[in-house]
């Protein structure tokens, strides 16, 4: 059982050395609970990952608090959403306080330009770690809400309540074909000799 300041702990450190917003984080959050901590399976983070674009809010967010819920109830969630905020409010807080001295600084731009492939790059990591394992008809449905949303400009909610309904029409279309074929096997051997008789 993990201590509650060791999960806030984890979720300072990500929401401090993390910059590029909600989705850059997303590596560093897998990194720390699968690969350093193990307190979940890799499936269990990308089904986390899936509730918590789901819900409104931030993603990381949501994945922290998905992730200390998991870990230790509503306590493990308040220290792991107090750990992934804190730094970010207190860093946001101190650039308001001083943005107008250093907004024109040349040093200060020059490493906001310079963290920008960085960033993309961060973002781009959980994009091919959520496809990994996907199956081919799955491609399909990722190029058809894209093109949903960009091409046809509709809104992300509709698509993804279509893609919900979707997703649960094609499981129940499943699980229905599978209890079919346990409530009718297939004919025995002995039957097909009977009709040969």
């Amino acid at each position: 059982m993990q201590t509650l300041l060791v999960i806030f702990g984890s979720f300072f450190k990500i929401g401090l050395f993390t910059f590029g917003g909600g989705y850059a984080m997303i590596p560093l959050i897998e990194r720390e609970v699968i690969d350093r901590r193990g307190w979940v399976e890799r499936r269990e983070f990308l089904d986390l990952l899936t509730l918590a674009q789901s819900v409104p809010g931030p993603i990381a967010v949501n994945t922290a608090v998905f992730v200390g819920y998991r870990m230790r109830g509503v306590r493990g969630a308040l220290a792991a959403l107090w750990g992934t905020i804190l730094p970010s409010f207190t860093i946001i807080l101190l650039i308001a306080l001083f943005f107008a001295d250093i907004r024109h600084n040349p040093v200060v731009d020059a490493a906001f330009k310079g963290m920008r492939p960085a960033v993309v790059a961060l973002i781009i990591g959980p994009v091919v770690s959520l496809a990994r394992g996907m199956r081919w008809p799955m491609f399909a449905v990722i190029a058809a809400a894209a093109l949903a949303i960009w091409g046809l400009g509709w809104s992300p909610v509709y698509v993804l309540a279509a893609a919900a309904a979707a997703g649960i029409g094609w499981e129940l279309a499943v699980a229905g074909k599978a209890g079919k074929r346990r409530q009718h096997p297939a004919e025995k051997p002995e039957n097909a000799n009977s009709e040969l008789k």
